[in-house]
């Protein structure tokens, strides 16, 4: 009896460690909702919360998506892209002069142009037989307002705008970043992410998190599932 004891305070003390860090980092595959906010994400309403969302003084001050821009940067930095579901400019801003975004809300589209970016709805986009092809594709923050099973449909017409040999960066948040906003409707993996980009033609060569590792993904909002592929 006295050596069973001791056996099972020896694994006690080994397992604490173990326990205790899965109580800070436990794996959530699927996170719950807890934000409010508008769902329609072609509303007024909705630009309106993404100005206020740039507009925070605190984050103007500190910079902090320059961590973000880098990491954009490193993929398509220097290529003509094409940023679907651009919102209102937030990464198109910092692409080359050339590139172009697209998004399904009106609002947003006008606020891009004010802003002296090009920028088009959907059926204009696709209706100018003008723009060519493009080396690089964007498309971060947009899976997961798309009803699931329907993400491959709607790239895939904006694939068919990139060049042979163009890169494209797909990003989605993790379950903190998911949780946060209404309109969030699908939560996409890294995994589900690169398997969506392999059934569509392209070579995935990267899958990881940023800006910190994978377990930070329940508690930190802007970790973010990030892949890049290459289309052949």
């Amino acid at each position: 009896m006295a050596k069973v004891s001791i056996k099972r305070f020896i694994m006690r003390r080994q397992l604490f460690p173990l326990r205790k860090l899965a109580v800070y980092f436990p794996y959530k595959q699927q996170p719950r909702m807890s934000a409010t906010g508008p769902k329609d994400t072609r509303s007024e309403d909705y630009t309106a919360r993404l100005r206020g969302l740039q507009r925070v003084w605190w984050k103007r001050l500190l910079n902090v998506q320059a961590p973000y821009r880098r990491n954009i940067d490193r993929h398509l930095g220097g290529r003509r892209t094409l940023d679907v579901g651009c919102g209102i400019g937030r990464h198109l801003n910092h692409l080359t002069n050339e590139s172009i975004g697209v998004d399904h809300n009106p609002d947003s589209v006008e606020l891009c142009l004010a802003q002296g970016l090009r920028a088009y709805v959907p059926d204009e986009f696709f209706a100018d037989d003008t723009l060519g092809k493009f080396d690089g594709l964007l498309c971060a923050h947009v899976l997961e307002h798309l009803a699931s099973g329907t993400q491959a449909e709607i790239l895939a017409p904006y694939l068919d705008r990139l060049a042979s040999g163009g890169w494209v960066m797909v990003i989605c948040p993790q379950e903190r970043g998911y949780s946060s906003d209404s309109s969030h409707c699908d939560f996409v993996t890294g995994e589900r992410i690169a398997h969506l980009l392999t059934d569509l033609g392209l070579h995935v060569t990267l899958n990881y998190s940023f800006p910190l590792p994978r377990a930070f993904g329940p508690y930190f909002t802007h970790n973010e599932f990030c892949v890049v592929a290459r289309k052949p």
